[in-house]
């Protein structure tokens, strides 16, 4: 099977199963139809690209299999002009994704490396709306909000309550919390007034939210 075929196959299950679940929207699938998700993993992975597993990216990190991505971008029902900002960019798929459904995506890793590489891709898509920073964004970055949404691939062990301010009013989080050991909630926060209205999704096991920059890589 060539790579264009598996690609096809890959994302046509990726489809199945979601709508089978109940979850995404036609817009949602033309966006990760769009984005070749074979470019954003590392070649002895792109066989596997399309399955539902953590992928192993450069600086020893990972990036999440498909179906939670799918499920975690559905959930933060994204808009035309949405403001969006990602912690944990990772490879850059999930940036790339969001911003063919929003009006701008600041996208923050705190590896020198990862930052690069996914630089270039959104590049290479003409995705200039989608800003790249090597920053800690363990905090968010207030200065740049409010954000319409929100989304972290790291986990939070309490309600990241210090990121109620950098949301728009009705804006949506979404992040895991829960112990860095253990079985975390992935959760979807709607910001009403001064605090957050929590709608839990999945079980998830992500890395704890590491604070600063990365010292080498």
């Amino acid at each position: 099977m060539t790579p264009a075929a598996a690609d096809r196959e890959g994302f046509a299950a990726l489809m199945l199963r979601m709508r089978s679940a109940g979850v995404g929207t036609q817009q949602l699938f033309s966006a990760i139809e769009a984005t070749p998700r074979r470019d954003f993993v590392p070649a002895q992975w792109q066989d596997v690209a399309w399955q539902d597993g953590m992928i192993p990216i450069p600086c020893g990190e990972a990036i999440e299999g498909i179906d939670l991505q799918t499920r975690a971008l559905a959930a933060l029902d994204l808009g035309e002009g949405c403001r969006v900002l990602e912690i944990g960019t990772g490879s850059g798929f999930t940036a790339a994704v969001i911003g063919r459904l929003a009006a701008r995506v600041l996208t923050v890793e705190r590896y020198r490396t990862l930052a690069g590489e996914a630089t270039q891709r959104m590049a290479t898509l003409s995705l200039g709306h989608v800003i790249v920073r090597h920053a800690d964004g363990a905090n968010g970055l207030s200065a740049e909000g409010p954000f319409d949404r929100i989304v972290v691939w790291a986990a939070f062990d309490s309600m990241p309550r210090v990121f109620v301010d950098q949301l728009a009013s009705g804006g949506i989080m979404i992040a895991p919390i829960g112990p860095g050991d253990g079985v975390q909630k992935l959760a979807r926060l709607t910001k009403l007034g001064s605090r957050f209205e929590r709608e839990d999704i999945a079980d998830v096991r992500l890395q704890p939210l590491v604070h600063g920059l990365a010292a080498t890589l």
